[in-house]
């Protein structure tokens, strides 16, 4: 489907309980846009869909961000909802009552596509223990966390590098100002996530700006893996 207002017509088809006034009322609910920015959506006035509000589509009704930005790909083919080469995180197998065994692994991405396969990260024993009443108080399930090692100097003094960051592949609401791992072009990032100017741009904590200078995101060359939720760090 060519435009933006003929995506969102097929998912009126798909769910009938979105259908009319109360269609609208739905969009509005699950995008988080305003009654009028979905007003200009299904008219055709607005013409594309800013990716904060399609990953909310994609979290609430399950239609595929890059689907509803672009129309290309598959309409149900969102991340966290079976994705062909994606794999399920899963917590490692873990018998203490205060701890869970969150799984290092290393992040296998392909250009373009929102699911990823793991690898297992065997330095620091392939598992970081994260106290379970942490993970329970700031409202998270073990099986959405995964973490990964920082690679590169890009957001020094914020993280270094082999400094272990856990991700929580569940939360992909952009925040402004938060860090995430992202598939940009096909390369595992962690990045700061700034809006300006009305885009979305992955930022550098280095103050080298000039050496690691800001990227757009926007479309499929930037995918939103998950939100960093915590770091484990040497340097005092």
């Amino acid at each position: 489907m060519n435009s933006l207002a003929e995506r969102l017509s097929l998912i009126h088809h798909d769910l009938p309980e979105l259908e009319g006034e109360r269609g609208q009322t739905g969009l509005v609910k699950a995008s988080g846009a305003s009654k009028s920015v979905v007003n200009q959506w299904l008219t055709g006035k607005i013409k594309s869909m800013d990716i904060r509000y399609a990953l909310n589509i994609e979290r609430e009704l399950g239609f595929s961000h890059i689907w509803l930005m672009t129309g290309e790909g598959d309409p149900r083919h969102a991340p966290l909802h079976g994705v062909k080469e994606a794999m399920p995180v899963r917590a490692a197998a873990n018998d203490d009552a205060d701890f869970v065994q969150i799984q290092m692994v290393k992040l296998r991405l392909s250009a373009g596509i929102t699911g990823f396969q793991t690898e297992p990260e065997q330095r620091e024993g392939g598992t970081l223990g994260l106290r379970r009443s942490w993970i329970e108080r700031h409202q998270m399930r073990p099986e959405h966390l995964i973490a990964i090692l920082v690679k590169g100097e890009s957001m020094e003094p914020s993280l270094y590098e082999d400094d272990i960051v856990i991700i929580n592949t569940r939360d992909t609401k952009p925040v402004d100002g938060a860090v995430y791992a992202f598939n940009y072009e096909g390369e595992a990032v962690v990045k700061r996530l700034v809006r300006d100017a009305g885009q979305w741009w992955l930022t550098s904590d280095n103050p080298d700006q000039r050496r690691y200078h800001r990227k757009l995101c926007k479309g499929a060359e930037c995918l939103l893996i998950g939100r960093v939720v915590r770091k484990e760090s040497d340097r005092i």
